[in-house]
């Protein structure tokens, strides 16, 4: 997996680019809308290995995880952004793992920037980038 540190560092900067000093967090646009840029599904059963996947990412990403919790399905991470001695924005991201119908396990990240919902597109694409990846190789068993 060493082969995808660069893009990792790539997805990473580009998070970081989402928390500058005016960022756009609460979007505009229908609530329904937002969820749809929160949610992934994914074509597996296995919600423990989409757990793994999840914290992996997360991990991968500079996050720091708070809380998983198997059962529930829910896993909340924080990661602080220093963009000088006197801007600091703390993101956290609680996903939600669930089984659905059609043998599909759905993926909903909802993230926080200081104190504001983030509605931007790209946060969500940025990690869901990162977690189809990871997806698509724990599915492959590759390790």
């Amino acid at each position: 997996m060493s082969r995808y540190r660069p893009s990792l560092l790539l997805l990473c900067i580009a998070l970081q680019g989402c928390a500058g000093p005016n960022p756009d967090v609460t979007g505009s646009g229908s609530q329904l809308a937002v969820r749809q840029l929160q949610t992934r599904y994914y074509d597996t059963l296995d919600k423990q290995m989409t757990m793994r996947s999840v914290v992996a990412t997360l991990q991968d990403l500079g996050f720091t995880i708070d809380t998983a919790d198997a059962t529930l399905g829910t896993i909340t991470a924080t990661r602080i952004y220093n963009e000088s001695d006197y801007e600091i924005y703390t993101m956290r991201m609680t996903l939600t793992v669930r089984e659905n119908e059609g043998e599909r396990v759905s993926v909903r990240a909802n993230a926080r920037l200081n104190d504001a919902s983030v509605s931007d597109p790209l946060t969500y694409q940025d990690f869901f980038s990162a977690l189809d990846k990871a997806m698509f190789l724990t599915l492959q068993k590759v390790d």
